[in-house]
């Protein structure tokens, strides 16, 4: 399987943020800071020009190395901030490389938590060239969650930490569904995946009362016999945003979960003093709080990011889980998702 052999829908050009893409990787440290960029460049290589990165910079995509007026003048339309830190911060470089790419022509998207309207100099750059500036970080004005049961299926992600393939899952799933000729719908709910679908709620900005609320009104009723394939946030067993997983496991009211583990991770992402449930651990407590608002939900999978390690080693990791969890389990990056979409066939006729 081959992220860029996915059906991703086009980005419209009017939803903020039109392609084509310079995609801005700053002074990131290491891959996991540049997931938003690396996300996109996989799943979205069609629209994606070239790549910007500071004189720190840890991270290479592949991508060509230019400046926002390189990419201007290749006929990149907006440069997507695809870096990530702890709060979201926007630091004084960044804000400068922002400045310098609006002052090129380009319009900016931007997946942190610090607003790019929010910094004097940014919004001031973007009035002065009549450009655009687009947060996915903020959320749209929704209810609080009622708990009452809607039509249609629903599978949700869930995983033992942070940042660990959630959304990879639920991409390769939804497009394996759809290669079947089953009706099935992406549902983003996190930055990167907001800029690869072109839409979506960013959950971990949504005000706590609303999470569960949030997600019901990204996954509405539907009549049709197809599926919302939801993106999974965090993770329940991760001190700093398990409330983000509980409400989204309420929202989703979940028929079918997928659990999605890093084999080898040495403890939760940013918490050195926090290891790694079991992943029988994390199921069973996935599901316990899935059942709050569906009683009836089950799981159908387990899937591995094996990015680590090599073939064999990634084929014994699947067996050995696969025997210990009675569970189909692939890498979907690396296997695929065909035997996860097989169980959700039999379990949901």
């Amino acid at each position: 399987m081959n992220a860029a052999s996915l059906l991703i829908e086009p980005v419209k050009p009017d939803n903020g943020w039109p392609p084509p893409y310079l995609l801005y990787l700053g002074d990131a440290p290491d891959e996991l800071s540049a997931k938003t960029a690396r996300g996109v460049a996989q799943f979205r290589p069609e629209a994606c020009i070239g790549q910007f990165r500071g004189p720190n910079c840890q991270v290479d995509l592949g991508l060509p190395d230019m400046t926002p007026a390189d990419a201007c003048a290749k006929g990149a339309r907006t440069m997507l901030v695809g870096v990530a830190n702890a709060g979201g911060r926007m630091d004084p470089a960044s804000v400068a490389h922002v400045v310098q790419a609006l002052e090129a022509g380009l319009n900016v998207a931007s997946g942190l938590h610090a607003l790019l309207a929010d910094q004097p100099a940014i919004a001031a750059a973007a009035q002065a060239r009549g450009l655009t500036l687009f947060d996915a970080r903020v959320p749209p004005a929704t209810g609080v969650g009622t708990g009452l049961r809607r039509a249609g299926k629903r599978l949700l992600t869930v995983g033992t930490d942070c940042s660990i393939g959630k959304m990879y899952t639920t991409l390769v799933i939804a497009e394996e569904m759809r290669r079947r000729g089953m009706r099935a719908d992406f549902r983003a709910t996190g930055q990167t995946g907001i800029f690869i679908a072109g839409q979506g709620v960013p959950l971990d900005a949504v005000v706590a009362d609303f999470i569960s609320g949030a997600i019901e009104w990204l996954s509405p009723e539907r009549h049709d016999g197809g599926w919302d394939v939801i993106e999974g946030q965090g993770s329940l067993f991760h001190a700093s945003f398990a409330g983000v997983t509980l409400g989204l496991l309420h929202g989703a009211q979940p028929d079918a979960l997928v659990l999605c583990h890093e084999p080898g991770r040495p403890h939760m992402r940013g918490l050195k003093h926090y290891p790694l449930p079991s992943l029988m651990t994390a199921l069973d407590a996935s599901l316990s709080a899935a059942r709050l608002t569906n009683p009836a939900v089950r799981a159908v999978g387990v899937a591995l990011n094996t990015s680590k390690v090599d073939d064999a080693e990634a084929e014994r990791l699947c067996r050995e889980t696969e025997d210990r969890l009675g569970l189909p389990t692939q890498d979907p990056l690396r296997h695929g998702v065909g035997r996860i979409v097989d169980e959700v066939r039999e379990r949901f006729p």
